[in-house]
C-alpha cells in the first residue's frame, strides 16, 4: 500500500497555487561549499554526519522569505549514493533531510522533497532498464513521504523516459494526493538534451499525472524564459522556474555565478507574466537571490496575505565569548600589541628521529625567532606528526610552535579531536589549510578524505572556541586557539582569492600567513584589498638557493619572482654563491616588508636552519 500525503496539506498546497504565486528556495549545494563543504564529498549524507550545517542553510532561505525549501535528498538515490559507499543509508539519509527541513521550516514554509536523476544512463542508452530506475526511485520517494514532506519536487531531469519511471514511481509510493512537481533542464537552444522539442516535451509532461511542471537549473534566466512562454501553449497546468545564476564561469577550478540577486528578480516577475506559479532558483543562487524575487513577488501580489502563520524560531545554546587573541598565546599577546614577529619553518622528521629539528629549533629560540611553524604532510608526504612536532619543540626546544592543520586526512569527527587535543597538550597556534591533494605525493593511490576545505577547517575551529561542537552543541569548555589561515598574493585570479580570504575572516580567521612572496607590487595590492578585513598578515620569505630553485618557484610553485631577481640567481657561479645570493636577496625582502606587515615566515631550505637565521638578522627589533 502507498503511504499517501495528507489530504489537508495537498488541499491547502493546491488551493494557493491556483490564487497566487510561491516563492521557492535557492541552491543547496552552493551554499554548503560557501559554508566549507568540499567538493568532492557526499553532499546528502551530510543530513546525517553534519546536520546543523543543513539545517542553517534551510533556516537562512525560510528568513530570507522562501515558501518552499527542498531538501537536501537530490541525489539521495541508492544509485548515486553507491558511488560514495553509502548505498545502505537511502531510507537513513531522506528521512533525514526531511527532518532537518521540517526543523528549519516549521510552520513558514512547505517542504518539498528535491529528487533528481539516478546519474546513470538508461536503456536504449545504458544498462538500467526502466523497471529498475522506477524501483530505485520508489525506494527514495517512499522514504520522503514517509518522514512527512508536503510535496515531491522531481528536478534537472533531461530524459523523458527517465522522468515517466520517476513520476509513476512517486504516484506508487505517495499515492494519489500527493503534490507532484517536474522540472525539466533544457540546453541553451530550449530543447532537451537529446533533441526533444519544446512542444513534444511539454505535451509528455502534460500528460503525467503531475500537478506543476517547469525547468530548473539550465543556462540561467534567458533561455528558460523565452522556453517557458511558449511552453504555455501547449500546457494549462502550473508552471515553474527555477533557473541558475547564470552560466558558471570556470575560475582556477571553481564555478562562479555571475547573476545578481536584482537581475534574478526581475526575471521572476517575467516567469511570473508568462504564467508561473512557483518561482525561486538552482545552482548559484543563494538567500539573498531569494529575498530579491520575494520582495519582486510581493510587489506584483500586494493585496494577498500568505496563509503561512509565522512564529519564532526555538532558540539556540549560547555561544561562549571567545578567549581575547592577546590571552591565547604567547604569539597572540604579540599580534595583539603589533610586535613585529618572526617564524621559521621546520618539517617534522620522516621517520622517529627528531634530533636534528629540535637542535634546529633550540637554534631559531637562541636567534631570537618566535616562533617554529610546523607544515602538516607537506606534499603529502608521510611524516612525524606535526602536533607532536610542535609538542617536542615547546617541549624540548622551550619555543612556541605554529602547528598546520590540514583537511586532506581526517573527516569532520578527527579534525575536531584532533584540534580539543592540541589546546590540551598547549599548542595554541594553528594555521588551517587545505592540504595538498594525495596525487602530488610519493603515494598517489592514497586516498584523500576532504570532509571540508579551509574555509570550513576554520569554521570548526571557530566552532569550538565559542565552545561548540560542529554540530552546534554546547561542549561545557572552549578552546583558545588562535585561528590562522593560509592567504597567497600571487594567486592567478586576486579577485577569487580574496573573496576566500573574505569567508576565512568570516569564518573566524585571527592572522593570515601568505604564500612565499618575490613580488612587493603583488603583496601590496593584497594588503591594500584585505586591509578592510583587520587582520594581521604575516610575509612568506624564502631564501633562493639556486637558479633552478628560482625556476622551481615560478613553474611549479606558480609563485611569481621578478625578472631581476631572477637575473641575480642566473649569475651566481656556484652553488655557495647562489645560496648566498638567495639570503641577500631574502634579507632585501625582510627589510622591504617590515613596514608592510605583521611578520614574516622564513623557509629553510633543505633544513638549512642557519639560512633562515641568517635572513631572520635583517629583520631590526
Amino acid at each position: 500500500m502507498p503511504v499517501t500525503a495528507t489530504p489537508t496539506r495537498a488541499a491547502e498546497f493546491r488551493e494557493s497555487l491556483a490564487q497566487r504565486v510561491w516563492v521557492a528556495d535557492g541552491a543547496m549545494g552552493t551554499m554548503l561549499y560557501s559554508k566549507g563543504a568540499f567538493i568532492n564529498r557526499c553532499y546528502d549524507e551530510l543530513n546525517l554526519s553534519l546536520p546543523a550545517l543543513v539545517r542553517d542553510v534551510h533556516q537562512e532561505y525560510v528568513r530570507a522569505g522562501a515558501e518552499i525549501i527542498e531538501t537536501n535528498t537530490f541525489g539521495a538515490n541508492r544509485k548515486r549514493l553507491a558511488s560514495f559507499g553509502f548505498a545502505d543509508k537511502v531510507r537513513l539519509i531522506n528521512r533525514a533531510g526531511v527532518r532537518i527541513a521540517r526543523e528549519a521550516a516549521r510552520d513558514q514554509a512547505f517542504v518539498g522533497a528535491a529528487i533528481g536523476p539516478l546519474g546513470v544512463r538508461l536503456e536504449p542508452l545504458g544498462s538500467t532498464t526502466i523497471d529498475e530506475a522506477r524501483s530505485v526511485f520508489r525506494e527514495q520517494i517512499e522514504a520522503l513521504v514517509e518522514a512527512g514532506v508536503d510535496c515531491l519536487m522531481l528536478e534537472t531531469f533531461r530524459d523523458l523516459n527517465e522522468v515517466r519511471g520517476a513520476v509513476e514511481a512517486a504516484r506508487e509510493a505517495a499515492g494519489p494526493e500527493m503534490v507532484v512537481m517536474v522540472h525539466l533542464s533544457i540546453e541553451d537552444d530550449g530543447l532537451l538534451q537529446d533533441g526533444t522539442s519544446i512542444e513534444d516535451f511539454t505535451r509528455a509532461l502534460d500528460s503525467m499525472p503531475v500537478d506543476v511542471i517547469g525547468l530548473n537549473c539550465s543556462s540561467g534566466p534567458k533561455v528558460m524564459l523565452e522556453t517557458l512562454e511558449k511552453m504555455g501553449a501547449y500546457t494549462d497546468k502550473p508552471l515553474s522556474a527555477l533557473p541558475n545564476a547564470g552560466l558558471p564561469a570556470s575560475v582556477d577550478g571553481r564555478n562562479i555565478y555571475l547573476c545578481s540577486a536584482e537581475y534574478m528578480a526581475q526575471y521572476s516577475a517575467r516567469f511570473i507574466k508568462a504564467g508561473a506559479r512557483i518561482v525561486g532558483g538552482c545552482c548559484g543562487t543563494t538567500p539573498e537571490h531569494i529575498k530579491e524575487i520575494r520582495n519582486e513577488v510581493r510587489s506584483l501580489q500586494p493585496s494577498r496575505a500568505s496563509a503561512i502563520v509565522v512564529t519564532e524560531r526555538e532558540s539556540k545554546p549560547t555561544p561562549m565569548e571567545k578567549v581575547p587573541v592577546a590571552d591565547k598565546s604567547q604569539l597572540g599577546a604579540k599580534l595583539a600589541a603589533g610586535t613585529f614577529v618572526a617564524f621559521v619553518e621546520i618539517l617534522p622528521p620522516r621517520g622517529l628521529d627528531a634530533s636534528k629539528e629540535v637542535a634546529g629549533a633550540k637554534l631559531c629560540k637562541e636567534a631570537g625567532i618566535d616562533c617554529i611553524n610546523v607544515p602538516d604532510g607537506p606534499r603529502a608526504s608521510a611524516r612525524l606528526s606535526a602536533q607532536v612536532t610542535c609538542q617536542l619543540f615547546q617541549k624540548e626546544a622551550g619555543i612556541e610552535s605554529v602547528l598546520h592543520v590540514c583537511c586532506r586526512d581526517r573527516n569532520i569527527l578527527s579534525i575536531q579531536s584532533e584540534l580539543l587535543g592540541a589546546h590540551m597538550v598547549g599548542v595554541r597556534n594553528l594555521i588551517c589549510i587545505t592540504g595538498d591533494p594525495p596525487r602530488m605525493g610519493v603515494y598517489p593511490d592514497a586516498t584523500a578524505v576532504f570532509d571540508v576545505d579551509s574555509i570550513g577547517l576554520s569554521t570548526i575551529v571557530d566552532h569550538l572556541n565559542h565552545g561548540m561542537d560542529l554540530g552546534g552543541n554546547p561542549m561545557g569548555s572552549q578552546t583558545a586557539l588562535l585561528l590562522g589561515v593560509g592567504a597567497n598574493p600571487g594567486a592567478y585570479n586576486l579577485d577569487d582569492e580574496l573573496r576566500r580570504f573574505e569567508a576565512k575572516v568570516k569564518a573566524g580567521a585571527e592572522y593570515a600567513v601568505t604564500q612565499p612572496v618575490f613580488d612587493l607590487d603583488l603583496l601590496d595590492a593584497f594588503l591594500k584589498r584585505t586591509a578592510q578585513f583587520g587582520i594581521p598578515v604575516i610575509a612568506g620569505i624564502w631564501p633562493l638557493t639556486s637558479f633552478r630553485n628560482a625556476e622551481f618557484m615560478v613553474n611549479e610553485l606558480r609563485v611569481p619572482v621578478p625578472e631581476f631577481y631572477m637575473e641575480r640567481m642566473r649569475l651566481a657561479d656556484n652553488a655557495e654563491a647562489a645560496r648566498a645570493e638567495g639570503v641577500a636577496i631574502a634579507r632585501e625582502m625582510v627589510q622591504r616588508v617590515r613596514p608592510m606587515v605583521a611578520g614574516v615566515q622564513l623557509s629553510a631550505p633543505f633544513g638549512r636552519y642557519q639560512t633562515a637565521i641568517d635572513v631572520a638578522q635583517a629583520i631590526e627589533r
